[in-house]
């Protein structure tokens, strides 16, 4: 799904969903949704015991069940795209981000002078949390997501 349905939208998927009327969605209506979608391995009870934990959903807890989903590939969809950034640094894919492989990437991206070892040093030092040397993926995306951290 791309984006946020509007309200109105998804009042309308929950009174198409809601088969028997009742105002509340059961878990078998919810995997009828989820199966049409291509969840094919959701059932209702294996729907109640991990997604929801409920019997049923009434309008409002479908619209948060809704964007809770959204919300949830949103951030699969980040952690995707930092993993493909973390491999371009990790050129010997040894799991974790050398000050040299830093540099080589920054130079060759035009983001480092030459001369700019240092700034490499203390980029890993400042988000390398158990004082290796280097970065794993979960420091690099720390050091990606800080609002604070410029590169060169």
């Amino acid at each position: 799904m791309a984006g946020l349905m509007s309200f109105r939208d998804l009042q309308r998927i929950f009174a198409t969903l809601d088969r028997n009327g009742d105002g509340r969605l059961s878990t078998e209506e919810l995997s009828f949704l989820l199966n049409k979608v291509g969840v094919s391995s959701t059932g209702p009870e294996e729907l109640k015991a991990t997604v929801l934990g409920l019997e049923s959903l009434d309008l409002q807890e479908f619209v948060v069940f809704y964007e809770s989903s959204i919300k949830q590939e949103e951030e699969d969809s980040g952690e995707r795209d930092l993993m493909e950034a973390f491999k371009v640094f990790d050129q010997n894919n040894d799991g974790f981000i050398s000050c040299s492989e830093l540099r080589d990437v920054l130079l060759r991206l035009g983001l480092l002078e030459e001369d700019g070892g240092g700034d490499c040093t203390r980029m890993i030092t400042k988000f390398d949390t158990n004082s290796d040397g280097q970065l794993d993926f979960q420091e690099f995306k720390q050091m990606m997501l800080s609002q604070h951290s410029t590169i060169a």
